[in-house]
């Protein structure tokens, strides 16, 4: 495989409505002088040799975001905003009468089609990674051919990224003995407890799961050439659910129709613990989880000082 000589960008994705959370996580305070959890993904971010970052956001969140994000990064790395709207569809497409949930993780990557001709890793606004996956994964996709479909993602153990306070979302992996990834299955009501570490719910059973999973946590990267492979999906999901009106198109799907078109998706897995915020009451633990690692001296006490 011929290597790539252009640097991955970063594109956080960051247009959620925090519904369950009660509010814009996206821009809400957790380290000691402030910082978001966006600032924590940037800092180390950089550290990991990232140069280019994207937000994918909505419209009415710009000037909140360029309030608290820019100033920090724009003089560090090239700088740039996409917009997921419910219009911001393919060519021929309108938005049915009455949907008003956003359309979800894969139509917020494909957003960034517009700005990201390069190799490109994919986050959450909410989550907390770990500097060691995001360098493993920046460094992994050096390694590629841009110019051909690709795919890679970060596995983390399921059992380390759950909520004490309700359920999540997570797709399940199954990964053979090479380290490749045979499937991913979006699991949308994963519980914390029951009769075993972990279970989710599928018409009305409650199914176990050992806690040692591997999951994604939306850590993946992709060469460019995916962003056709996502619009398609799009236009198959959006034929087969245009009448569900709560319907999502999943970052899961798209990395399956990868893996269903014949091409190799390693699983980066990674012993960092994630964590991050569903709810308000996750709040304290990721407060005190920050506080550690600054203690630690894993981060200065004035991130962007």
């Amino acid at each position: 495989m011929e290597k790539n000589m252009k640097r991955p960008s970063l594109v956080v994705l960051a247009a959620g409505l925090g519904s369950r959370y009660g509010g814009l996580k996206q821009i809400d305070q957790f380290g000691p002088s402030g910082e978001t959890l966006v600032d924590y993904a940037l800092y180390d971010a950089l550290k990991a040799g990232f140069q280019k970052v994207v937000f994918v956001i909505r419209k009415s969140m710009e000037a909140e975001f360029h309030q608290v994000f820019v100033a920090n990064i724009s003089k560090q790395a090239e700088f740039h905003y996409v917009f997921q709207e419910l219009d911001t569809l393919p060519a021929g497409l309108t938005v049915p009468q009455g949907r008003e949930k956003p359309w979800g993780t894969a139509h917020a990557a494909w957003t960034a089609n517009e700005v990201v001709k390069e190799p490109f890793v994919i986050v959450n606004a909410d989550d907390y990674y770990g500097r060691t996956s995001l360098k493993g994964i920046h460094d992994h996709l050096l390694g590629i051919n841009d110019d051909e479909l690709y795919a890679c993602l970060v596995g983390y153990v399921l059992k380390n990224t759950l909520s004490d306070h309700g359920r999540v979302s997570r797709g399940i992996c199954e990964v053979d003995d090479q380290g490749f990834l045979k499937s991913i299955v979006e699991r949308t009501d994963i519980y914390k407890g029951g009769h075993t570490t972990a279970y989710y719910e599928e018409n009305g059973v409650q199914i176990p799961l050992t806690g040692l999973e591997t999951v994604s946590m939306n850590l993946m990267g992709f060469s460019p050439k995916v962003f056709d492979l996502m619009e398609q999906g799009f236009l198959q999901f959006f034929e087969n659910n245009k009448h569900d009106l709560k319907a999502e198109y999943y970052i899961p799907t798209v990395l399956d129709y990868v893996r269903s078109s014949g091409i190799k998706v390693p699983v980066l897995k990674t012993d960092n613990v994630w964590f991050g915020v569903t709810y308000k009451d996750d709040k304290p633990g990721v407060v005190k989880r920050i506080s550690d690692l600054v203690e630690s001296g894993v981060y200065p006490h004035q991130l962007w000082n």
